[in-house]
């Protein structure tokens, strides 16, 4: 049983490395189409702590929090590195539309469903964390989750719910691209969607890369975060960092810092760290509830289905805009440029810049709606 916390985080980093490389990897990473490494991190790290690897104890306890509390601000400053606003915007009216009516879908839906299925305080937290991830991505619904106070065995269900919807919806996206023209003749919209080049809106791909001096910059964003946090109230400690490290991520994407190459690699590392992080803290016993989120994800995801349609039929919009543009809330960076592709190839540049300012729209919007449930339940 492993007593030491640097031996505890050393294998952490092991666990989150063996699937992030694997996952990577050309020739393990189809294994990965289905079931995330994420998933797989959290799950595999969960084991662990359940066989008794490591035990609990006051010098791990104060790693695990050291390490969560720094990693986290300094992820979101090196994902919303990758930020262009201006290009954004430039998108046009139809797919800014289908954007903001997606968002827009989601959260009405998860306040839908929430009111629905009777749910109350408690899960108020773990649907904000799920919504952050469903407007931007997995480092959202950790932010989200630790700015709301959600422990280790509801990100859990978050988590598995995220893999499991995910899935499905990715694979219905796919399926109806060939009604894509049939869709545009009911909606009234033009058959082809304009074209946007270039991939991400930042050169952050281009050149060497500088882990160390982005590593230094995340990390003392991460340091300033926490400083100023401790001289804030109302809101918490944890909500106010992740806030300040977001609104410093979008004063640094206007900055020569974004155009260093590396911020999305060592970004996904530590979402991979965290992930592990908080695994090695959960407990499979308490997971009975899995099929009722599971379901509360399947209703919210018909909602934001129905709404997106509506939406489409009162603008005009063709099919394109309204899957990418769902899909870039819900999937990410990961599989909106996939199913772009499947449209058309010269139209992945769209998926990608609306997946990249889900960073940003995700933890506000999570925060948002998590708040507005926990005021639905007073």
């Amino acid at each position: 049983m492993i007593s030491s916390g640097i031996i505890y985080l050393l294998t952490i980093a092991a666990i989150a490395g063996v699937f992030g490389i694997a996952e990577r990897y050309e020739r393990t990473s189809r294994y990965f189409i289905y079931l995330p490494a994420i998933v797989l991190v959290y799950l595999f790290a969960m084991v662990a702590a359940q066989g008794g690897v490591w035990q609990k104890s006051e010098e791990i306890e104060n790693v695990y929090t050291t390490a969560r509390n720094n990693i986290l601000p300094a992820m979101l400053f090196l994902m919303l590195l990758q930020l262009d606003l201006s290009r954004f915007v430039g998108l046009g009216r139809s797919m800014l539309i289908a954007y903001v009516a997606a968002t827009l879908s989601i959260a009405v839906a998860f306040a839908a469903v929430f009111a629905i299925f009777g749910f109350g305080e408690t899960e108020a937290g773990l649907f904000g964390a799920l919504c952050g991830s469903w407007m931007g991505g997995t480092a959202n619904m950790l932010a989200v989750g630790g700015a709301l106070g959600v422990d280790e065995v509801q990100m859990g269900y978050a988590l598995v719910v995220d893999a499991v919807c995910y899935t499905f919806w990715v694979v219905f996206l796919l399926s109806i691209v060939r009604f894509a023209p049939r869709f545009s003749s009911w909606s009234g919209a033009a058959v082809s969607s304009s074209e946007v080049a270039g991939e991400i809106g930042c050169s952050c791909t281009i050149g060497p890369k500088r882990y160390w001096l982005l590593l230094g910059s995340a990390f003392f964003v991460a340091l300033l975060s926490q400083t100023i946090a401790n001289h804030l109230g109302g809101l918490g400690t944890t909500a106010w960092t992740v806030l300040i490290a977001t609104v410093l991520g979008i004063v640094g994407s206007f900055m020569p810092l974004s155009r260093i190459n590396g911020s999305a690699e060592l970004a996904s590392t530590m979402l991979l760290l965290l992930v592990a992080l908080i695994g090695s803290r959960a407990d499979f016993s308490d997971f009975g509830s899995v099929p009722l989120y599971v379901a509360a994800g399947f209703s919210i995801l018909s909602i934001h289905a129905l709404l997106l349609v509506a939406a489409a039929k009162l603008f005009r919009l063709d099919l394109f805009s309204i899957a990418v543009a769902s899909l870039a809330n819900i999937g990410g960076v990961a599989s909106a440029p996939v199913l772009a592709a499947a449209y058309d190839r010269a139209l992945v540049g769209i998926a990608v810049l609306m997946a990249v300012v889900g960073y940003l729209v995700g933890t506000f919007g999570g925060l948002g709606v998590g708040y507005l449930l926990r005021w639905l339940c007073e």
